[in-house]
């Protein structure tokens, strides 16, 4: 059985770890290992939530089980349910379509210059973190000179809506995308994120 305390507290290291060396996949296997009863999300999604909700913050479920998974959470966590433009935490599971995670993104809270930390962090169910997707490369604090990522989500539209919010730093939303191997990866607002563009071949 997971331990609320000691499991949830290596997991978050690990989440902090990643958050702090963007482009590092953190694997939370162990503690979603010992996961039991787990409904409407990802087992890491899951670890996410009981690791970031609590009384005091809001969150926002999108998917087409949105209900009955909000509902799960808040009585799991006791954290409450709130409007896409006013959750602290969004959810965006895997079977949300790419317009819904744009939709998310847009619509998110990017925190004021007075308070930047009242922004939302975005959590977001993908096919994979560590391959078979996108091609990404992340540069910024944290990163030597550059880091690869692969990540298989449906459409590349994120990519440019993310800049755009994250436009006027310290402004800005944080994004985590976890996958069905139990894995993580993390993109604060202060990485920069392109897509690598095929190498067309050379005669």
């Amino acid at each position: 059985m997971l331990d609320r305390v000691h499991d949830i507290q290596t997991a978050y290291r690990r989440v902090v770890d990643a958050m702090a060396r963007p482009g590092t996949i953190a694997d939370l296997s162990e503690e979603a290992a010992k996961l039991d009863g787990v409904q409407g999300c990802l087992p890491a999604t899951f670890l996410l939530a009981q690791m970031l909700l609590d009384t005091e913050v809001t969150f926002k479920v999108v998917s087409e089980r949105e209900k009955e998974t909000a509902y799960w959470l808040s009585q799991l966590t006791y954290a409450k349910e709130a409007a896409l433009e006013e959750a602290d935490f969004i959810f965006v599971l895997q079977d949300a379509s790419p317009e819904c995670l744009l939709q998310a993104i847009e619509a998110a809270k990017v925190g004021e210059l007075k308070d930047p930390h009242s922004s939302s962090t975005v959590i977001v169910e993908s096919a994979g973190v560590a391959g078979g997707g996108t091609k990404l490369r992340f540069t910024g604090p944290g990163i030597q000179s550059s880091a690869a990522a692969q990540l298989a989500i449906g459409g590349d539209e994120w990519i440019d809506a993310r800049a755009e919010r994250n436009a006027e730093f310290p402004l800005g939303l944080d994004l985590m995308f976890t996958d069905a191997s139990h894995r993580l990866l993390a993109v604060p607002r202060t990485t920069q994120v392109v897509k690598e563009e095929k190498q067309p071949w050379v005669m």
